[in-house]
């Protein structure tokens, strides 16, 4: 029973612009994904580890994972009794937002350091989670954007513009164009470096080069993050996996499980229930709404 896994994402309709995610893991394994949000994810036991910019970072009780939008990342436990997280997922306007009242940081405000040990930070964060589930809007709030603040002042810094500079990089830009475009049938590496006028190896490293992936992996990340969208329009999860290009339902549930951490079934229905307010403040982690895993999940 310790080595239970589970597993809640939600939204809370007060803090628009946020996914929230609590969950202990044990066994499970994030493949290399990005997110279109920031991860701020505070642990509470346990060691997360994650491949993020070609190093293995740790990350453990008191400490937080900070990740930047879109940039390429895995996680897996650190530590044989797998690791226990809250983490907030706010969207780069929402970040940009509250960056541009209280922090002087130009440009695009982003996190320099992937792992930093802040316990009176990573404490924040589950108050942010508890507010949530309590249904208290303005401590929800408040706490929120104390806790972005204080990382953006402590541990931001200005995130690089991706510009395509180079050949190889404008060839990875259209690229992931076309892949974006013809996501339900795409074409093959040859086909594609042949449109763009370059070599199937040349493309496949300038695209790792410049996404932290090669183009299989980014396409299934992007068709789960369409996916995602779909479901939250109502979308049932077997129509949106043909829609972004996947065989079947079982196929969909396999690598969303293995990205998002929970089965799009149970994504869904938790964004269902958290788009009304009572809905919102009914649980708290571990009640009857909580996903929970077997120890085969995410392998």
């Amino acid at each position: 029973m310790g080595r239970q896994e589970s597993a809640r994402y939600w939204q809370y309709p007060e803090l628009p612009g946020v996914d929230l995610l609590r969950a202990r893991y044990v066994h499970k394994t994030f493949v290399r994904h990005t997110h279109e949000a920031f991860v701020i994810a505070a642990i509470t036991e346990g060691v997360e580890a994650f491949l993020h910019r070609g190093t293995v970072e740790r990350a453990g009780v008191g400490g937080l994972a900070l990740v930047n939008p879109d940039t390429s990342h895995t996680g897996e436990a650190g530590v044989p009794e797998g690791w226990t997280y809250s983490v907030l997922y706010p969207s780069p306007d929402t970040v940009a937002g509250i960056a541009a009242e209280t922090t002087a940081i130009r440009g695009t405000p982003g996190f320099a350091s992937a792992v930093v040990h802040d316990p009176y930070s990573s404490r924040l964060v589950t108050e942010v989670h508890r507010a949530a589930e309590e249904g208290n809007a303005l401590a929800a709030d408040t706490l929120l954007r104390v806790v972005v603040v204080r990382l953006l002042r402590l541990h931001g810094a200005p995130m690089p513009e991706r510009e395509a500079r180079t050949a190889g990089a404008r060839n990875a830009a259209r690229a992931r164009a076309i892949l974006e475009q013809r996501m339900a049938r795409p074409p093959s590496l040859e086909k594609l470096a042949a449109e763009l006028g370059t070599s199937p190896f040349a493309l496949l490293r300038a695209f790792r080069d410049t996404y932290g992936m090669p183009p299989h992996t980014w396409l299934t990340d992007a068709r789960v993050r369409r996916a995602r969208g779909l479901l939250d329009a109502g979308t049932p999860p077997a129509e949106a996996a043909v829609a972004v290009g996947f065989t079947d339902q079982p196929h969909l549930n396999r690598h969303f499980s293995r990205i998002v951490g929970v089965p799009p079934g149970a994504y869904q229905r938790e964004r269902a229930r958290g788009s009304t307010p009572a809905a919102a403040a009914a649980t708290t982690y571990g009640a009857a709404r909580t996903y929970k895993t077997g120890p085969g999940t995410g392998s």
